[in-house]
């Protein structure tokens, strides 16, 4: 396993780079959003560790270019801030989990993992549901052999329902799935049902069957049944 690690405070960048190293993690450290670029230019990581607050700029400006140069690059953002907003902008960006400072290195190393082993789930390339196809090597959508745009937790939620149809599947579960444990406001679930509600409309907008059910007081049901 490779990571890098964009973290502008040195001491904290120094400790992460020595943890992980001792856990066996080929690991690679960046102070600035310049080196990051040039890290990424020159190798291939499996996790990105982001700082939000960079000196040159803000850590976000980064999560592109690690999806523009990055195979199935898993993105753990760090940040200082701790409000409602950074985390739905750093998620809404593509990064697959959130962790505000100060963390535990050992919790650290456990976000990395869980990313680690979402990101390998599966060892299909594609999957297909009735009229519904998935190419997880492209990270296409398609219906009825039409391609439909989805952002990148709209194609995680109907990749994470085609591989768990006919079964009920909770909030929270969905929750843990694309976000990890990093939310810390899983008592509000506005979020999911936005990204549901939108996946849906998009499906249906296709001409694709709604099979997603809502199992009351429970979750939801991806079935035909």
């Amino acid at each position: 396993m490779k990571i890098l690690v964009v973290e502008d405070e040195s001491d904290l960048l120094k400790s992460m780079l020595s943890y992980l190293k001792d856990a066996d993690i080929t690991v690679i450290g960046a102070e600035n959003l310049f080196n990051a670029e040039d890290k990424l230019l020159s190798h291939q990581f499996e996790v990105v560790i982001l700082d939000i607050t960079l000196p040159d700029g803000n850590g976000l400006e980064l999560i592109k270019r690690i999806r523009d140069t990055q195979d199935n690059c898993g993105i753990l953002i760090v940040s200082a801030k701790n409000s409602l907003t950074d985390k739905i902008i750093g998620l809404d960006f593509g990064a697959d989990d959130y962790i505000t400072k100060p963390f535990h290195l050992t919790e650290i190393h456990a976000r990395v993992r869980a990313i680690c082993r979402r990101n390998s789930l599966s060892t299909d390339d594609i999957l297909i549901f009735n009229e519904l196809e998935v190419n997880l090597k492209t990270v296409q959508f398609f219906i009825h052999k039409k391609e439909v745009e989805l952002t990148k937790k709209e194609f995680q939620l109907i990749w994470f329902f085609i591989t768990n149809k006919n079964r009920v599947i909770t909030k929270e579960g969905i929750v843990q799935h694309l976000w990890g444990d990093g939310l810390e406001y899983a008592d509000n679930f506005d979020f999911i049902y936005t990204h549901i509600k939108n996946l849906r409309k998009k499906i249906v907008d296709a001409n694709g069957n709604d099979y997603l059910k809502t199992v009351y007081g429970l979750g939801y049901k991806f079935t035909d049944q």
